[in-house]
């Protein structure tokens, strides 16, 4: 795996044609259901795959975080992502996938790496609702690979949010309302925990949204919202004032969704906001190359806040029922 992170540019341009590659791996067979599920992550957000190094203990640490590790001189935090996710079994995981993504590094131990996959974003479907109450909404995505193994991508955001604390109330205590304001957000993510921190900031902000899972969904909206404004006589930025999009998303991703409203002139004047935990220069230029207006960082409300302010005080809106 050492060569995992060689061609970023190669994998930004991939990202920008809806597809993606996923590490796929696995965490141990359920003794329960006697089953050995794989995952994926985004290559993207994996730095180096490792044989796990000494793991350093701390106290007062969650019941799946096992400790810290030493990699080049930074402390980086290490999730047992079996215990995690309620998988109970006896396999031991030596293996170490170390992500780094919003500026944050975190390992995963899992119990085997298995191979790099290449696909369409448009074959990752999002997961039935069994599972995903099953899972508390920790799956964000499924697809079927050729042998017939389902993979399920793992919402690695949500892992992080829970061993970070970044649902603290210090992070909104700063938010207040937008005076005079009769704007409309469209926002689109396939993260639980990140649809929650948007819908948050924006009832601080006492601002009207709608959200979706992922940008099928997101497009499928905004072209009603479209159609009701052409059949009133108005144009669209008076329905919809501006659009926030994640990256990653089953069936559409951001980039994608950001080439449809660009490319269709109904939308002009309506910003396109990409909020994505993908946060590197390469996944920044590609959101520039497909019209973005701009381009934040998850997991800062009082950040995304100010944007919003900034950028609906010039776009105000009136909601459609």
């Amino acid at each position: 795996m050492s060569d995992l992170l060689k061609n970023i540019d190669a994998r930004t341009r991939l990202a920008g044609a809806n597809k993606l590659e996923i590490l796929l791996f696995t965490l141990g067979q359920d003794s329960v259901t006697q089953r050995r599920e794989t995952y994926g992550i985004n290559v993207f957000k994996v730095r180096e795959v490792m044989r796990t190094p000494p793991i350093t203990t701390a106290p007062e640490m969650q019941n799946s975080v096992e400790g810290m590790v030493s990699l080049r001189g930074a402390l980086v935090p290490v999730v047992d992502l079996a215990k995690y996710a309620g998988v109970r079994t006896e396999a031991p995981r030596e293996i170490l996938i170390v992500t780094e993504y919003n500026g944050f590094s975190q390992g995963f131990l899992v119990e085997n790496v298995d191979t790099i996959l290449r696909l369409d974003w448009a074959h990752m479907r999002v997961p039935p609702a069994m599972l995903t109450a099953r899972t508390g909404g920790l799956v964000t995505a499924v697809t079927e690979l050729s042998d017939g193994r389902l993979v399920m991508m793992l919402d690695v955001e949500r892992v992080l949010a829970d061993t970070t604390h970044f649902d603290d109330e210090f992070l909104f205590q700063d938010i207040v309302p937008l005076e005079e304001n009769q704007a409309m957000v469209y926002f689109a993510d396939d993260s639980s925990v990140a649809r929650k921190q948007i819908q948050k900031a924006l009832d601080l902000l006492n601002v009207k949204y709608m959200g979706f899972i992922n940008g099928r969904e997101a497009w499928e909206g905004l072209s009603k919202a479209a159609d009701h404004a052409q059949a009133s006589g108005r144009p669209v930025k008076d329905v919809v004032s501006l659009v926030l999009t994640d990256v990653e998303m089953p069936e559409m991703d951001g980039y994608i969704l950001t080439k449809k409203i660009k490319g269709d002139l109904r939308f002009t004047g309506v910003p396109v906001v990409m909020h994505s935990s993908l946060s590197g220069m390469s996944n920044q230029q590609l959101g520039i190359s497909v019209g973005v207006d701009e381009y934040l960082p998850k997991f800062q409300p009082q950040l995304l806040a100010e944007m919003l302010k900034r950028l609906l005080k010039k776009a105000p809106a009136v909601a459609v029922v």
